[in-house]
């Protein structure tokens, strides 16, 4: 009774383990049955948009210039990408082929792929190669010249197939259960982290560019993570630069009503006093003897005014506007502030100013232009002369800064000084610091803005010191060597000019 007791319960054992291993086998039969037929055909799809993508890839080449005719790079080409390449004429002839010589080839305009390529689209086909005799999947593309046609054996399909086929039966036979386990734990990991992406695409939809994904892993959503995370970024840079150049605008549209304005005004005055003493002329004064004259310098003094503002603001909208031209070269900073200083002297002179140049302790040399620099040292002295009462003095000089690629220029005088308040403004166009001063001696207002811009233009920055009471100094630099600036043709390289 043990003896048959002990052989039932493993016949029934190996029964059950019959059975289930023939439901076991009929599942795996059944999932190998369709799911090859699915891989078939999937693969077989892919491949052909694969076919197309490379096609059209390949034939954007050839139509930009690459000459597929060539044998040496069809072939070059199909070892890359492990497809057999052709190009067909429009009237059928085989131009060039990686696997065979196009020569003995027949006509291929019959083709099915070759007619839907010669009428414009992407055609594929399947059968048999009349010149290898080798099954294949063929699609070809319309190019400039005919058609371009990209083949795979089917053998290498099946060969595929039948990897992916042996390796889905053992998968599916080692995974069955525990692979719905896993997809459940996996699909709960996924659904948390696509709902993170999609809460932060609606934080940007409303316009929250500062929100930022958490890096989660690195795999693909990861990699998504971190390139929307990238996307946030630009977005919020392109938003903070629209909002700097809607400022930058508003800016410029304050500066440009501004400059209007003072324009405006700085031409009301003078245009007004030549109207009114030429007016009362008119009505008699020209027959005045005590008048007529003094009336006639007034309107010449101010008109000598209009054209000294008309002639700034030519020079300074040319320098803003990058048109002034400029010849660049290397010069002697000492005898270009010498012969500045000769040419101002008598005006110093008449206002009993002295007006000297420091005698530099050896040669300087600068990378500039000769006639900026002039209007640059003349508009310094001239504003120096106006603010500096009689009895003063202005020096004018040059020094090589230690340790630096550049050439420092001052302007020193003893005039009335500037508040230090009045410092930031000083150099902007149309401001005064003594508005009523300014005008009773002919200033623009424009000359201090000019220098800035001279200065900018060829490399150098400039600035002010001053103390009310004890005067001002304008420095202002110069490079000593070519910074790349724009010039108005080509300049030789002069060592020293005079």
């Amino acid at each position: 009774m043990g003896l048959k007791a002990s052989g039932m319960t493993g016949k029934i054992f190996f029964k059950l383990i019959g059975a289930v291993l023939c439901l076991l086998i009929v599942a795996l039969a059944a999932v190998d049955f369709l799911a090859t037929r699915v891989v078939e055909n999937t693969y077989q799809e892919t491949l052909e948009r694969e076919l197309s993508d490379k096609g059209a890839m390949l034939a954007m080449s050839v139509d930009q210039g690459l000459n597929l005719r060539d044998g040496a790079i069809v072939r070059a080409f199909a070892g890359k990408t492990r497809y057999r390449l052709t190009l067909i004429a429009r009237d059928g002839r085989v131009l060039s082929d990686s696997d065979a010589s196009s020569g003995n080839m027949e006509n291929h305009r019959g083709r099915l792929e070759i007619e839907a390529a010669l009428a414009g689209r992407t055609g594929s086909a399947r059968r048999k190669s009349t010149t290898m005799g080798v099954d294949f999947l063929y699609v070809a593309v319309p190019v400039a010249d005919g058609a371009l046609r990209l083949a795979v054996p089917l053998a290498e399909i099946q060969g595929q197939v039948n990897v992916i086929r042996r390796r889905m039966l053992v998968a599916t036979a080692i995974a069955f259960l525990p692979a719905m386990l896993l997809a459940l734990l996996f699909a709960r990991v996924i659904a948390r982290r696509l709902g993170s992406i999609i809460d932060f695409a609606a934080q940007l939809a409303r316009g929250n560019f500062q929100a930022r994904l958490e890096r989660t892993g690195t795999d693909e959503l990861g990699l998504l993570e971190i390139k929307l995370n990238e996307t946030g970024e630009k977005l919020q840079g392109m938003f903070q630069e629209l909002e700097r150049e809607h400022a930058e605008l508003e800016k410029v549209e304050r500066v440009r009503k501004d400059f209007v304005i003072n324009v405006s005004h700085e031409l009301r005055t003078p245009l007004a006093s030549i109207q009114g003493y030429t007016e009362t002329l008119l009505d008699g004064a020209m027959d005045d003897p005590n008048h007529n004259v003094r009336f006639l310098q007034i309107i010449r003094q101010n008109a000598e005014r209009l054209a000294n503002l008309t002639a700034d603001l030519l020079t300074l909208s040319r320098v803003e506007l990058k048109q002034q031209k400029f010849s660049f070269a290397i010069y002697r900073v000492d005898r270009l502030l010498e012969n500045t200083v000769e040419s101002m002297s008598p005006m110093a002179a008449r206002k009993n100013i002295k007006l000297t140049r420091v005698e530099t302790s050896g040669p300087v040399d600068a990378f500039c232009d000769s006639e900026a620099v002039n209007q640059i040292v003349t508009n310094l002295v001239d504003n120096a002369l106006k603010y500096t009462p009689d009895g003063g003095e202005i020096t004018v000089g040059a020094r090589s800064l230690p340790g630096s690629h550049a050439v420092e220029v001052s302007v020193r005088d003893t005039g009335i000084g500037i508040p230090d308040e009045e410092l930031p403004r000083l150099f902007e166009r149309f401001y005064r610091v003594d508005k009523a001063r300014s005008r009773e001696l002919g200033g623009t207002g424009l000359g201090l803005s000019i220098v800035k811009h001279l200065v900018r233009a060829q490399g150098g920055d400039v600035r002010v010191e001053s103390h009310v009471g004890k005067g001002s100094n304008f420095i202002f630099t110069l490079p000593v060597e070519d910074l790349g600036m724009s010039e108005d043709s080509d300049i030789r390289t002069q060592l020293t000019h005079s």
